[in-house]
């Protein structure tokens, strides 16, 4: 009953659903009863684009109900990258990110997934939607060198790299930003490793460096992972979808990722010039 409650808030005040509670709540119907029926659902999405679902993956089953689970952060990506493009996933998921950058806006991928069982539904997205030719995937950690290093498990969008109370876990291959790129630098990084960003950061400095990078997502705005990007040039600001706006500074909206730019000029200007993408009912 908590879960269902919690999934009512998140479906009533999302910024694509609050005036379209009764369309995202049959959504919310339909997918219970098929994913009861099937072990995984072929679900569509975002301009053709398709994702391979099973129940308890919690971030995708919010794309099924609300268009984009974390909506400014994935607006952000549909409307900043281009064709040509290179976005940098680290800690890629199921691929929904990916998904996007590739299989809607063409962008060339790298994307990176420790877990050898969600390394695979990764794999089978990228390969439902056609994307083999522009995005790499590599089950693999980022951090601090190259090695092994041990990760948790059965945790679904929670898995972490192992701390010594985590009693269930396993030995995942570990490279570096920097070497993993082999010189390549992304136009847009997504950040999400569940407090593991300052190691990964820490050997990630040509990447940072590199003019042609100028935005990162993260989900740890911790102070130490601020004065890395800061350092680098980044400033923190917030984006509005609807508007096509950045504010300086953190968003006023619970959750999603803390956004980092450089370049301010150039982003609002790709910002303001994105095409238009149908996401449910509504356009953005």
């Amino acid at each position: 009953m908590f879960a269902i409650v919690n999934i009512a808030r998140f479906i009533a005040g999302h910024p694509l659903t609050r005036d379209h509670k009764l369309g995202a709540f049959a959504r919310f119907i339909r997918w219970q009863l098929e994913s009861r029926l099937l072990a995984e659902v072929t679900v569509p999405w975002i301009e053709g684009t398709r994702l391979l679902v099973r129940r308890g993956m919690t971030g995708a089953t919010g794309n099924i109900y609300c268009g984009l689970h974390e909506f400014e952060d994935m607006a952000f990506l549909l409307h900043f990258l281009r064709p040509g493009d290179v976005f940098l996933d680290i800690g890629a998921n199921i691929g929904s990110y990916t998904i996007l950058a590739s299989g809607v806006k063409g962008a060339r991928t790298f994307a990176f997934e420790p877990d050898p069982v969600t390394f695979v539904a990764l794999w089978r997205n990228v390969t439902l939607n056609g994307l083999g030719s522009i995005v790499t995937v590599r089950e693999c950690a980022l951090g601090p060198g190259q090695g092994r290093i041990k990760f948790t498990r059965d945790l679904d969008t929670e898995n972490r790299v192992a701390t010594a109370e985590d009693s269930a876990s396993r030995l995942v291959a570990l490279d570096s930003v920097d070497h993993a790129l082999e010189g390549v630098v992304p136009t847009l990084i997504k950040l999400d490793v569940e407090g593991f960003e300052s190691e990964i950061l820490s050997c990630a400095e040509a990447t940072l460096g590199a003019p042609g990078l100028k935005a990162i997502l993260t989900e740890d705005r911790s102070p130490g992972v601020s004065k890395v990007l800061q350092s680098a040039g980044f400033v923190e600001q917030s984006y509005d979808p609807f508007e096509r706006k950045l504010v300086s500074g953190r968003r006023h909206s619970p959750g999603g990722n803390a956004l980092f730019v450089r370049d301010l000029r150039f982003v609002r200007e790709r910002l303001a010039d994105a095409p238009l993408v149908r996401v449910l009912e509504r356009w953005l």
